[in-house]
Formats: C-alpha cells, structure tokens, sequence
C-alpha cells in the first residue's frame, strides 16, 4: 500500500509499506477520504510526535473514512461497512490506503447516509464530534447555559473547529459577538455563518470588538480554538467577571506555557478544557455530530474546498499549516471509489 509518514520531526513522505496485519480487537479499513487535524501540524512540527510512531505509515492521521475490507470484518460490522475512523489522535493511521483500527472506534455508516449526503461529508463529524464534546464541557460553567438559556460568546480562531463552535453556539441561543482569525477568508465564512462581527488579527483587538459589543462586562463565554498562549491570554481578557474560557485550541508547545493566572484568579474565571472525545460513553458526541450533518442543521462544505491525494500529504499539512488561501481544512482523497 502507499502510505504517508513522518521519517523525523518536520518532515513528511509518501512511500510503499505492507499492509498492514489488524490484532484480534481491529479490523482492516480501507482508507477513502481523511483530513488534516490542527494536531497534525503540532505532531510534525512542534515536537508533539510520539518517537516510537516515526516511520509508521498513516501517522499522524487520525479523521478518516473507508470501509471495512473483504479480508476483514464482524458480525456488527461486515466487509464493505462504510465507516468513520475516530482512533485516539496519538494512535491515528488513517494517511494510508489501509488501516488497523480498534473495533471500539470504528463508527458504522448507514448506506442511506452515504447516499444522501456524501461519505466526504460524513468524513467531517470526526471533527465535528470533537467540538460537540467540548461545548458539552464548557456548558458546565457557562453562565446563561446553567440557566438554560443563551447568552453572549466569542470565538478565537475561524479554522474548521471555530466554525463547527460557531455554529454550534448560535443552535445553543447564543448571540456570537465576535470571531476572530489572521485570514481574511475565514472570517468572510465566519460572518456568512452568522457570527455578529469579525475581528482581523493582529491589525484588529480582539478583546476590545468583545468588550464593545457587551457593554464592557465581556462574553459570558468566550472559547479559544486557536492554540496559542497569547490567544489564550486574550480569552482570559474578553470573559466578563465569573465568566467561563473554553481552551479547544491544542498547546503551543510541549511542556510549562505562560498564562495569566493574576487575572484569571482576580476576576473568579472558569477554566475548561477538553480532550478525550473518544473516550466518551458509545461516541456518543461522534454520533450527534453524523446527525448534524445528515440533517443539514451544520454546514460543512467550507471544509471541502482545499483538496488534495494521498500523494500530496506533504503539500497538505504545509497549506494546512500555512493557512494558504484561507482554508478552513484540507481534505485528502485516497480512494475515491473504495
């Protein structure tokens, strides 16, 4: 099989590799479509990786689609399944034309999904899950959520997790103040989805557009999906008094990161964070964000349109890292046909 890997940190091929022999807990998918996670780039890049996954192949890929293969399968899901990969993100394989999966993270796809909306579509509840997961968690804390009811938030970054965190806040009620990113592109996106004002960073201040908007008080609940210190640090700054900061956004780098604890402390802030979607009872997130998608209730198009083949991973994780023309996510096709 041809499969992506990562010989060392900051580099990536294409090479042959046997495909590979699935344990008695996986089963053999072969790979259709993936995508690249925010996380990729941190594995690649940033000194993430795992040592012993350098030079594995499919590593770090871990949002994926395929079907399970004619060698492979079980009584609940047979040869030919259609299915969503959701692995541990450490674990992901999925930038290959094969991959071992643990049973207990393979999602079955009903036919009639596939056919009505698109496998490539249904590709992006890995994602999606994710963020449903975590509104799940910041909701604990939020003021206005404890009350059942709406209120005000704000969103850092306008990647493909802020715009799922968008769109899921507005179903929510809330009024979404402000959303904020470095490309122009995204934020045209942000604002076509419903976001009541877009901040270009770093020329515009983030914090300043929130405390405008609300008054001066900040967001009841403001989330950073950005993943760097110093959005975090604006977060902290655009929150109201006993408010609530959702960190979505993966570190920065490994190890201790500065964070503003006096004002965090002072003003009596929440602090949520969240990891571990796939450990979560039945994939229950994974589940609700599928049906998201199948009824239309979230748009997922925006992420469809920078498109590249398994032979061009290289090329993807750089435009992903780069945010080249703007795009929110960049899709890979495997095999388009199964």
């Amino acid at each position: 099989m041809r499969a992506a890997f990562v010989p060392e940190p900051g580099r990536v091929e294409v090479a042959d590799f046997p495909v590979p022999r699935p344990r008695p807990d996986q089963l053999l998918v072969r790979m259709r479509h993936a995508s690249v996670c925010g996380s990729d780039i941190h594995v690649v890049h940033h000194g993430f990786h795992d040592e012993e996954f350098l030079g594995v192949p499919g590593y770090p890929g871990h949002e994926g689609v395929g079907v399970i293969d004619e060698s492979s399968g079980d009584a609940g899901l047979p040869p030919g399944t259609p299915v969503l990969t959701v692995p541990s993100g450490r674990l992901g394989c999925c930038f290959a034309e094969y991959q071992a999966v643990e049973r207990r993270w393979l999602i079955p796809l009903p036919a009639a999904a596939v056919a009505e909306t698109g496998i490539e579509r249904l590709l992006l509840a890995q994602q999606l899950g994710t963020t449903v997961f975590a509104l799940k968690r910041f909701l604990r804390s939020a003021p206005g959520a404890r009350d059942g009811e709406g209120g005000t938030a704000a969103v850092i970054g306008a990647g493909s997790a802020g715009l799922f965190l968008l769109q899921l806040l507005l179903r929510r009620g809330y009024d979404v103040v402000a959303v904020s990113d470095l490309d122009e592109g995204r934020l045209a996106e942000a604002a076509r989805l419903g976001a009541a004002r877009t901040v270009r960073a770093p020329g515009e201040d983030f914090t300043e557009a929130v405390l405008e908007a609300t008054g001066g008080r900040g967001a009841d609940l403001v989330i950073e999906a950005a993943g760097f210190d110093a959005t975090r640090a604006q977060a902290v700054a655009a929150v109201r008094k006993r408010g609530t900061v959702g960190c979505f956004g993966y570190p920065e780098l490994p190890g201790l990161s500065p964070f503003p604890v006096d004002r965090a402390f002072r003003d009596t802030v929440a602090v949520e964070w969240c990891s571990g979607a796939q450990f979560e009872p039945g994939l229950a997130s994974f589940r609700e964000a599928l049906t998201l998608i199948r009824t239309g209730a979230i748009a997922v198009d925006h992420c469809l349109r920078a498109r590249c083949e398994l032979e061009q991973v290289p090329k993807a994780l750089e435009l992903a890292r780069t945010q080249a023309g703007g795009a929110p996510k960049v899709h890979i096709t495997i095999a388009p046909n199964g």
